[in-house]
């Protein structure tokens, strides 16, 4: 079963331009509402970006089960059935709201197609540059913009640890684990966290860190990005060793630019 993964760009593309765009740094204090805590946001730019991309998706793949950030938001009960579901589209309409609602350059729209609980296609837009990172499961990583150009992505080289760069966010780790994975990335040249897991995965494909790492696992914050680094060249997994499936919700996910930085890194900085 397959899906027009250049139509679904378009369909991110048009809806950053017609419901995000608009609203970035135009936010009123009615516009932004906080879900868990102070720091994870909801803006009216999220909600009507993906109402607009459902409704397209409605009529692109009417067959797929839609499953958004603000829907599962709403309706808890919605990302259970992903694990029956034949065909599924993932979307994170805004990733990185904290950033948007801040009025930071740092956001995405992230999108991935799953297909019998496999990721067959990966899709990140960035409405600022205008252009997508993706893939399509066993046909590599690209870089597109509008015009049509494309660029074939791929991970750094191999380097020692201590000469790493990453990206690592330390906020969904509690207690003696993060005060030991904090210390612990004193072992790497550097780290740091957009906390945009776009741009953070752009980052990766495109070379210019050799890891992410995560401990709170929602689909649509890293389906994209883990095929995406694959097809580059990457190696992902839970911290355990085990693969990154859609309905995996825990385990942590390191994904690095090979298995050998991979296993160092998960020594060194995990153990």
């Amino acid at each position: 079963m397959s899906i027009d993964v250049m139509a679904l760009a378009d369909v991110l593309r048009r809806a950053a331009k017609a419901e995000i765009l608009p609203r970035f740094r135009r936010l009123s204090d009615g516009d932004v509402r906080a879900k868990s805590e102070a720091t994870d946001l909801v803006t009216e730019a999220d909600v009507n970006a993906e109402r607009m991309i459902r409704a397209e998706l409605q009529q692109l793949a009417p067959q797929a089960l839609f499953i958004g950030e603000e829907s599962v938001a709403a309706d808890p009960a919605l990302l259970a059935k992903l694990k029956d579901a034949e065909l599924a589209i993932i979307v994170d309409p805004v990733d990185g709201t904290f950033n948007f609602a801040s009025g930071i350059p740092a956001f995405g729209v992230m999108a991935s197609v799953v297909y019998r609980n496999e990721t067959i296609a990966g899709l990140i837009y960035d409405p600022m540059g205008d252009d997508w990172v993706m893939a399509e499961k066993g046909s590599g990583a690209y870089l597109r913009r509008p015009d049509g150009d494309a660029m074939r992505l791929s991970v750094a080289d191999a380097k020692p640890l201590e000469a790493m760069i990453g990206m690592a966010s330390a906020g969904y780790f509690f207690g003696e684990q993060r005060e030991k994975i904090l210390s612990n990335l004193a072992k790497v040249r550097m780290f740091a966290c957009y906390r945009c897991a776009a741009h953070e995965y752009r980052t990766l494909v495109g070379g210019h860190v050799d890891f992410v790492m995560y401990n709170k696992l929602m689909p649509w914050d890293h389906l994209a990005g883990t095929l995406i680094a694959q097809e580059a060249g990457g190696h992902a997994a839970r911290f355990d060793g085990s693969p990154y499936r859609p309905t995996d919700l825990d385990g942590g996910l390191l994904v690095a630019s090979n298995p050998e930085s991979w296993r160092i890194l998960r020594d060194e900085i995990i153990g």
